[in-house]
C-alpha cells in the first residue's frame, strides 16, 4: 500500500531516496497520516499541511545532528513518522504511547520539547549559539507558524537573534490559520505582501538562493497563484537582522528541496517564508481545517460525521453564559487569547462582535488588555485555558491583583486532560492562584454550579478565577435563571460519621460514590479561596477523619489551604490530602488517568481505609 514509505524509517534512508521519487513519497506519507490519525485522533489539519516541508528538511539537513525546532510541535507527525516511530502511530496519544507533540526523551531526533507556542526561535538561537562556542558544523532550524509568529516572545527572540552571528535558520510556515483565524497587524502584513506585485529585484543572498529572477510578467503571475519563486525587497524581518527569502511554495518539493540546500551554504541569521494549505491533499480538511485541526476517531473515505448532542461540556456551558451574561450587561467583554472555538467564545462572536477580543497567540497582553478595560468601567471576562494562563502570572499578580480590578478569569482545562498530556494539563492553578491576595477562586462541581459561579464571579468587583474541568461534568441540569452563591461558603451534600470527603471541583462525583461506601460525610467546598473556615472547624470537631480531594497538585493546593485554616484555628485533626502527585503525569485516556492517581471513588476508598486503624 505504500511501497516507498515502507522502505524508509529514518532520515539517513530518506536521503538516499532519489529526488524525483520525493512527490510520490510524500503522496505515500499524507495517505498514512490520514489513515493514522483516523484510527487514533489527533491534530490533523496542520500535519497534512507540512508534509512536503518535513520531508524537504530531513531530507536537505543531516538530521539529528542538525537541529529542528518544531513551533507548538502539533504539525510534527510526519516527523515523528520519518524518525523512526511509525509503528508507533496506532498508540499516539495513548497511555503508554507516542506523545502528541515533540518529546526529547521520546527521540533524538525532537531537539526541543513544545507544546505551547511561540518558543521555538528562542530555542533554536540557543542552540545555534551552542554549536558556535563548541565550534561545531550544526544547524539550529526553528519552523514556526503565522500564528505563533504574533506572539511577544517570537519577536523578542528575532530581536536578539538579529544582533548576532549565529547560523540560524527560522522558517515562517505561513497558511494564514493558526488554531483559531490568526489576527493582528503583522498578519495583515503578511497578508499584503502575499497578494500583492512583488518587484523584480533582490537582494543578492535571495538571489543566490532562489537563481535567475523571473521576469515581471511571470512574477505577477506567480504572485496572483501564491505559488514558488516570488521575491521581496526589505521586509520586516530584514530589519530585524535577517537574510529574508521567499515567499515560496510550501507544497512544491523541488523549490523546497533547492532553496533549502542554497541556505544552508549561507552564514547568519536567515529566514524562509513558506506558504502551505493546512489539510492539504485531504478535500473535507481543506474546506474545513478548523474542524479537522483536534479530531477524535473518523472514516477517511466520509471524514467526520456530526453527532447528535449530548450532555453540554463546561467550555459549553460558558459559552451560553457569556452570551446570556452579555445581555443583561453591555459592560461586559470577552477576551481570548486565540482560543475561540477551544474556550467556547463562538456564539459569543458572532452576536456580541464589538465586545469580542480576540488578542492573538498573547497570553500576557490579554490580561493587561483586560485590566486597561477594566479601569474604565468595562468588565472583561478573560477566557483562557489553565496551562495558558501560566504564561500571564505576572500580569494577573501585578496588572489585576494588586490594582484590584474586577477581571474575570473564565479557566477552562483545569486538571488533567487526557491525551494531550501534560504540557496542556491544568495540575497547579489553584496552586498558583490561591496564593495571590485580593483573588477569589471558585471550582464547579457540576454544570449548574458553574454557572452560577460564573454568575457570582461577575457580580463582584474584584478579581475572581473560575476553573473548570475538560469535557463534560456530571450530567446535572442546567438553570436558565442565575443566583450569586454566597462568598466562601460550602455545602454538605451527604451527612455521615467519622470521615468527612472535602471535595473541589470536579472531585465531588467520585468522592459521594466513596461516601455511600465509607459512611463518610461529603461536603462541596467549592470555595479554594476564601476557604469556609467555620465549615472546617465544625468539620474537625465532629469526625475524626477529614480528607480532602482535588484534582490538582497537592502540594500547595486546596488541601493545604485547609491546612493552614486548621492551623490558624489552633485546631487538630486527622486529616489526609489526596490529588495531584508531585509528579508530571504522562497523556492517556483521562479516567484511567484519574484512577491511577487514586481519584476515582475506588482509589479514595482505598486511601481511607488504608489510613483508617484496624
Amino acid at each position: 500500500m505504500y511501497p516507498l514509505l515502507d522502505t524508509i524509517n529514518l532520515p539517513f534512508q530518506l536521503r538516499e531516496l532519489e529526488q524525483k521519487k520525493l512527490p510520490q513519497f510524500a503522496k505515500e506519507l499524507r495517505g498514512f497520516l490520514i489513515d493514522s490519525v483516523a484510527k487514533t485522533g489527533g491534530h490533523l489539519s496542520s500535519n497534512l499541511g507540512t508534509v512536503e516541508l518535513t520531508i524537504a528538511l530531513h531530507y536537505v539537513f543531516n538530521t539529528p545532528h542538525d537541529q529542528l525546532v518544531w513551533d507548538v510541535g502539533h504539525q510534527t507527525y510526519a516527523h515523528k513518522i520519518l524518525t523512526g516511530r511509525r509503528n508507533g502511530m496506532n498508540k499516539l496519544r495513548m497511555q503508554d504511547g507516542l506523545a502528541g507533540f515533540p518529546r526529547r526523551d521520546e527521540s533524538e531526533y525532537d531537539a526541543f520539547g513544545t507544546a505551547h507556542s511561540s518558543t521555538s526561535i528562542s530555542a533554536a538561537l540557543g542552540m545555534a549559539v551552542a554549536a558556535q562556542l563548541n565550534r561545531t558544523d550544526r544547524r539550529a532550524i526553528a519552523i514556526i507558524g503565522d500564528g505563533a509568529m504574533s506572539a511577544g516572545m517570537a519577536f523578542e527572540a528575532l530581536n536578539n537573534a538579529g544582533v548576532m552571528d549565529a547560523n540560524l535558520l527560522v522558517i515562517l510556515n505561513d497558511n494564514d490559520m493558526s488554531i483559531s483565524r490568526p489576527v493582528g497587524a503583522l498578519n495583515n502584513y503578511l497578508a499584503k505582501l502575499m497578494s500583492g506585485r512583488f518587484y523584480a529585484t533582490a537582494r543578492r543572498a535571495g538571489e543566490k538562493v532562489l537563481g535567475v529572477v523571473p521576469t515581471m510578467l511571470e512574477l505577477a503571475k506567480r504572485a496572483e497563484e501564491h505559488v514558488k519563486g516570488m521575491v521581496s525587497p526589505s521586509t520586516l524581518f530584514e530589519e530585524f537582522g535577517f537574510n529574508y527569502i521567499g515567499p515560496i511554495d510550501g507544497h512544491d518539493l523541488d523549490v523546497l528541496v533547492t532553496t533549502l540546500r542554497n541556505i544552508k551554504q549561507l552564514d547568519g541569521p536567515q529566514f524562509l517564508h513558506v506558504v502551505t494549505r493546512k489539510g492539504a491533499g485531504y478535500k473535507v480538511a481543506e474546506e474545513d481545517p478548523i474542524l479537522y485541526h483536534g479530531v477524535g476517531k473518523f472514516d477517511p473515505k466520509k471524514g467526520i460525521v456530526a453527532k447528535a448532542n449530548g450532555k453540554p461540556t463546561y467550555t459549553q456551558i460558558f459559552g451560553d453564559w457569556l452570551c446570556d451574561m452579555a445581555a443583561q450587561d453591555s459592560r461586559l467583554i470577552g477576551v481570548t487569547p486565540a482560543m475561540r472555538e477551544g474556550s467556547g467564545l463562538v456564539r459569543f462572536s458572532q452576536e456580541y462582535p464589538e465586545r469580542y477580543f480576540d488578542v492573538g497567540i498573547a497570553e500576557q497582553h490579554a490580561v493587561t488588555f483586560a485590566a486597561g478595560a477594566a479601569c474604565d468601567g468595562l468588565k472583561p471576562v478573560v477566557a483562557i485555558y489553565s496551562t495558558f494562563l501560566q504564561r500571564a502570572y505576572d500580569q494577573l499578580i501585578h496588572d489585576v491583583a494588586i490594582q484590584n480590578l474586577p477581571v474575570i478569569f473564565a479557566i477552562d482545562r483545569a486538571g488533567l486532560v487526557g491525551a494531550d498530556g501534560p504540557t496542556h494539563a491544568g495540575s497547579f492553578d489553584l496552586t498558583y492562584l490561591r496564593c495571590i491576595p485580593n483573588l477569589t477562586v471558585m471550582a464547579p462541581a457540576d454544570e449548574n454550579e458553574c454557572r452560577q459561579m460564573l454568575y457570582t464571579a461577575f457580580k463582584l468587583d474584584t478579581p475572581t478565577a473560575v476553573r473548570y474541568p475538560r469535557g463534560t461534568g456530571a450530567g446535572v441540569q442546567v438553570q436558565k435563571d442565575m443566583q450569586a452563591l454566597p462568598i466562601g461558603r460550602g455545602e454538605i451534600r451527604r451527612q455521615g460519621e467519622k470521615i468527612a470527603l472535602l471535595a473541589f471541583g470536579s472531585m465531588l462525583t467520585p468522592c459521594l460514590a466513596a461516601g455511600d461506601e465509607l459512611n463518610a460525610t461529603v461536603v462541596n467546598m467549592r470555595f479554594i479561596k476564601p476557604l469556609d473556615d467555620d465549615l472546617v472547624a465544625s468539620l474537625a470537631a465532629s469526625h475524626g477523619l477529614l480528607v480532602t480531594v482535588e484534582e490538582n497538585t497537592v502540594m500547595g493546593g486546596a488541601g493545604s489551604a485547609v491546612i493552614e485554616s486548621l492551623s490558624s484555628q489552633q485546631i487538630q485533626v486527622r486529616l489526609l490530602q489526596l490529588g495531584l502527585p508531585d509528579i508530571f503525569i504522562e497523556h492517556g485516556d483521562h479516567a484511567q488517568m484519574l484512577a491511577d492517581c487514586g481519584l476515582d471513588s475506588g482509589g479514595i476508598i482505598k486511601s481511607v481505609r488504608a489510613v483508617l486503624p484496624e
